[in-house]
């Protein structure tokens, strides 16, 4: 009778040279699937926990870069996984754990290198935000400006044009003056010389007419 034996849930932790990694992630997760996959198991979860630096060297690499995977595999076949990691040019190091206990939500929360992420997206929709925000701005104060100016404008053309109706009213008030009322200074009618002729010549039949009375007395 053949032994069914069942799968467990594991979590291992690969660390990777953080230069590698940034050269040729896509080689790095083929080549810890390879490893994976070779042992018979079934790979639920992998993407990057964090980018570090190593609290002592490893293989000469100062910083490395760690990668979180959950698998099923028979626990039988852990030590040939940790084998394949000692003998690989690419891994450095794993760390395998069970990890029955935890649930979906354990498995999918974040790492630290996705919250990262998402803070990096968040500042990035802000700054996005806030740059269209500024343009809008912007674009307002010049259509402002430009009315502004239209109306300064206006004013300047209608300052310059002369005020034909109040010179049409000015000249209807003083049409309708009566004749009568408009101050003139009379011209004279007689001359200084003329008047002083007179006098005299009154003087001169004034004495004649005295002379004439004493002759007939």
């Amino acid at each position: 009778m053949e032994t069914v034996t069942k799968n467990k849930l594991y979590e291992g932790m690969f660390l990777v040279d953080s230069a590698q990694t940034g050269a040729d992630w896509d080689g790095v997760i083929a080549a810890i699937r390879a490893i994976l996959e070779k042992a018979g198991a079934a790979i639920d979860s992998m993407r990057k926990w964090d980018d570090r630096k190593l609290a002592y060297e490893i293989k000469g690499k100062g910083r490395g870069t760690y990668i979180l995977c959950y698998f099923r595999v028979d626990g039988s076949r852990i030590q040939e996984i940790e084998k394949s990691v000692r003998l690989s040019d690419t891994i450095m190091r794993v760390l395998i754990l069970s990890a029955e206990r935890q649930g979906p939500d354990d498995i999918e929360k974040d790492t630290p290198a996705t919250k990262l992420e998402k803070e990096k997206e968040k500042r990035k929709v802000a700054q996005e935000a806030a740059r269209e925000a500024e343009a809008k701005q912007v674009s307002s104060l010049e259509e402002t400006g430009q009315s502004e100016q239209a109306e300064e404008g206006e004013q300047a053309e209608a300052s310059e044009q002369p005020p034909e109706e109040v010179s049409e009213i000015q000249e209807d008030n003083t049409d309708s003056f009566p004749a009568s009322e408009v101050s003139l200074l009379p011209e004279p009618s007689t001359t200084p010389d003329d008047f002083v002729e007179k006098q005299q010549g009154q003087e001169q039949i004034e004495d004649y007419e005295k002379s004439d009375e004493q002759k007939q007395l």
